[in-house]
């Protein structure tokens, strides 16, 4: 066929011929698009009156959306290219396998993204400690976890780094210990301190009772003897930094009205004069 077969007749009336099938296909893909939005927030509403969670609501509302456009665009795409959308199908993979190799960060975090809504190491609210941050879990999308630190920053880790970190989830946890160092005299009555700390810290209602605090004394400092306070207190009912401040706080006024010195560390200096 030569260029001269091809009239300006035959060429509008090609493209009258293929303006149906595209109008259908751009209905299509409207529809699709309008239909997946619709779907989405149906399955929300249906499973958050339900009770589940939400990291499976957003995971199902993800797979229901994109599976519905999907669709849309395959049928769109056939209606434009009748009995042609397996050559069509072939030229997309190559161009998919480009572009996919081109973003292959994108896709790492994408499916880090879906590993972390299906297995669920975390969920939006929890207190997790990730890298050096520590913080509450405000989102968790599939590109992204955005976390709330202690310090108020707004902190944003791409999923693959989130997935392939090591994750402390605090809030799974209901109750932890913490250890806090002290020193004392010499010529403190080890015994007395002993007994003293463990009622200061039985009057506390924020340390919990079992497992019972334990007073360790584990170094000969060079002004102090040095124990260790170890501490078990409730995760949902106080936090880490308060607790603290709380035990902090009641054993030092303890040692005060008992007497109990806490030295400070001291130099002494001697200076020789010449004679």
């Amino acid at each position: 066929m030569t260029f001269s077969n091809f009239s300006l007749d035959s060429i509008l009336q090609s493209v009258v011929d293929f303006l149906p099938n595209l109008a259908l296909a751009i209905l299509i893909f409207i529809a699709a698009s309008l239909i997946s939005v619709w779907v989405a927030r149906v399955l929300k509403r249906t499973l958050a009156s339900r009770g589940h969670d939400q990291e499976l609501i957003v995971l199902m509302q993800l797979i229901a959306r994109w599976g519905i456009l999907a669709i849309g665009v395959i049928w769109a795409l056939e209606q434009i290219a009748p009995g042609r959308f397996g050559t069509l199908l072939a030229g997309l993979g190559v161009a998919g396998f480009t572009i996919g190799f081109a973003l292959q960060d994108v896709a790492k975090n994408f499916i880090a993204g879906l590993l972390i809504l299906l297995l669920q190491p975390f969920r939006i609210g929890d207190s997790i400690e990730i890298e050096d941050i520590i913080g509450e879990v405000l989102e968790i999308n599939l590109r992204s976890t955005e976390i709330r630190a202690q310090d108020g920053r707004y902190v944003i880790f791409p999923n693959a780094d989130v997935f392939s970190s090591r994750i402390i989830n605090n809030t799974r946890t209901p109750r932890r210990r913490i250890a806090i160092p002290i020193g004392i005299s010499y010529e403190s009555d080890l015994d007395r301190v002993t007994k003293v700390a463990l009622e200061t810290l039985e009057s506390i209602d924020e340390v919990l009772k079992e497992p019972s605090p334990q007073v360790v004394f584990d170094n000969f400092g060079g002004t102090t003897i040095d124990f260790t306070l170890y501490v078990w207190w409730n995760t949902r009912a106080v936090g880490l930094l308060p607790v603290t401040n709380i035990v902090v706080t009641a054993i030092k006024k303890a040692f005060e009205r008992e007497g109990i010195e806490m030295p400070f560390p001291t130099q002494e200096i001697i200076l020789k004069g010449k004679t």
